[in-house]
């Protein structure tokens, strides 16, 4: 070994100053320096508005309030641009916190002390959970679909949801929805004449998504005049239209209830969309985190594949993609990141690639994630001693949820050149801006969006942050700002009064 060294230290020398950085900046290109010009064009191309200029610019406000209070016209940042539910002050579900609470700490269940502080129902489902997973521990890894049986909870509370059969085999539970739209992605697209049908507007992990895997967004509009109605027409339209360009569409998106656009739709207008996915062989994405927000008495939730089991589509018929998270609903628990897709509707061959992409990952949720998922879908029923609590808290933030989109699309709409459909579900308001020409003319002098525009002056003038509608797309010449509802109730009125001097104060200055 040391003849070897002897003998080879020269040579070891030639390679350290070979890959010294003064090499490596002249070796002509063979290490290009990573710059905007040489990373993947596919990441230049992909936005995220929810998390873009305008939140890093609260964020440096904020920071500046903190080291420097006073220096602003206001004394606090107002996060409205993001669904993120328990950090504006909504409270987490007693049960839930409860079960993940000992799964985390499985000792403790055989403590006297257990008993007293935390429910039986509680106790049991815990030990029921920590007996499914291998180690009894949640600090492993588990099944790259997840655990098994946390799966089998999962399919069952999607029976009891449906009325139809669903198989835990189906079934991956994912870090929140996102992974799973990923997976998809990876899986249909595979150039730039690969389409996928997604809404105007939509919530931008889907544009980002598409154009990140290299795939080509075919935008259909939602029609703002009938409440964000999805026209079939609308589609079919944009479909063909993509097909002349040499387009290939493999899916079409929706999302319901809506993000950022806050309409539920109608059964007969679900039935409609899956007529046409299986009449022109597109896989039907279906995003419906937001099943559990829904406001309106005349609307109710209907998951696609129940809607296309009732119309007497077997799981050949059509193939089928439901994403769910535990970031939404009433338990809004986004730090948790837990979710699934169910994949239905596709043959053993491909069901084995969706698999291998995800094995890549090794695990493709954490299982304190996949323990919520499956407490979400199987809550305390009617005689558990959790069921009352559970039953008061969820119902006490829904209603709530109902009275502050209320109260908020009352204020837009009473805003001059503002107009705000109702918020039928979700967590968003989506109202129109309209515009003065002098503002739009000023925005373009500083070489952004008017809507953009608007929401950067909110924001320094009130230390409100919304996301502007650009980052969701919408028809042009349209303007829009999306806002979340989940502002603390007792909040509201001040936080309205803000609002409505600045837009007045921003009239007055660009009107005429």
């Amino acid at each position: 070994m040391r003849r070897f060294v002897a003998k080879n230290s020269k040579y070891l020398q030639f390679i350290a100053r070979s890959f010294s950085s003064s090499s490596l900046e002249s070796s002509s290109g063979l290490f290009p320096q990573v710059t905007l010009q040489t990373i993947n064009p596919k990441v230049l191309k992909c936005e995220f508005a929810v998390r873009g200029a305008i939140v890093t610019h609260a964020m440096r406000l904020q920071e500046q309030l903190k080291q420097n209070p006073g220096s602003l016209p206001f004394d606090e940042i107002v996060v409205c641009n993001m669904g993120n539910p328990q950090s504006l002050g909504q409270q987490p579900i007693t049960f839930f916190r409860e079960v993940l609470a000992l799964c985390g700490l499985p000792s403790f269940l055989d403590r006297s002390e257990a008993q007293k502080l935390f429910s039986a129902d509680s106790i049991e489902r815990a030990r029921q959970i920590l007996d499914q997973i291998p180690g009894r521990t949640t600090g492993g890894y588990s099944h790259t679909q997840g655990i098994k049986g946390l799966r089998e909870t999962i399919a069952y509370g999607i029976e009891e949801r449906d009325g139809f059969p669903s198989n835990a085999n189906d079934i991956y539970l994912t870090d929140g929805a996102s992974p799973g739209v990923h997976i998809m992605m990876q899986l249909l697209l595979r150039s730039e004449l690969d389409g996928i049908l997604c809404p105007i507007p939509h919530y931008p992990l889907y544009s980002a998504s598409i154009a990140l895997h290299g795939g080509t967004l075919v935008p259909y509009c939602l029609d703002e005049a009938t409440g964000w109605g999805l026209e079939i027409s609308e589609i079919k339209s944009q479909l063909e239209a993509a097909r002349s360009k040499g387009v290939t569409v493999r899916a079409l998106v929706v999302i319901n209830p809506g993000n950022p656009t806050g309409q539920v739709l109608s059964e007969e207008n679900q039935q409609q969309i899956v007529e046409l996915c299986k009449k022109e062989g597109i896989v039907l994405l279906a995003d419906e985190v937001y099943q559990e927000n829904v406001y309106v008495p005349d609307k109710k939730f209907q998951s696609f594949k129940k809607i296309a089991r009732s119309m007497g589509y077997q799981e050949k018929d059509i193939p089928l993609v439901s994403f769910q998270a535990v970031s939404e609903g009433y338990y809004g628990e986004c730090e948790k990141r837990g979710g699934y897709m169910e994949v239905t509707g596709f043959s053993a061959d491909i069901a084995e690639q969706i698999y291998k992409v995800a094995s890549i990952n090794s695990c493709n949720s954490n299982i304190t994630g996949q323990i919520l998922t499956s407490l979400v879908m199987s809550p305390p029923k009617v005689g558990d001693e959790s069921y009352e609590v559970y039953s008061a808290e969820k119902k006490g933030i829904l209603s709530s949820l109902a009275r502050r989109a209320l109260t908020l699309e009352d204020a837009f709409n009473s805003l001059e050149g503002v107009t705000c459909n109702k918020v039928e579900g979700a967590m968003y308001l989506f109202p129109r801006i309209h515009l003065p020409q002098k503002a739009i003319k000023a925005a373009e002098s500083e070489h952004i969006a008017p809507d953009a525009f608007y929401a950067f002056r909110l924001l320094k003038e009130t230390g409100i942050a919304v996301i502007p509608g650009t980052g969701f797309g919408q028809v042009p010449g349209t303007w829009h700002i999306r806002c979340t509802i989940l502002l603390q109730e007792t909040k509201i009125p001040a936080i309205v009064k803000r609002i409505s001097d600045f837009h007045k104060k921003f009239m007055d200055e660009f009107r005429g």
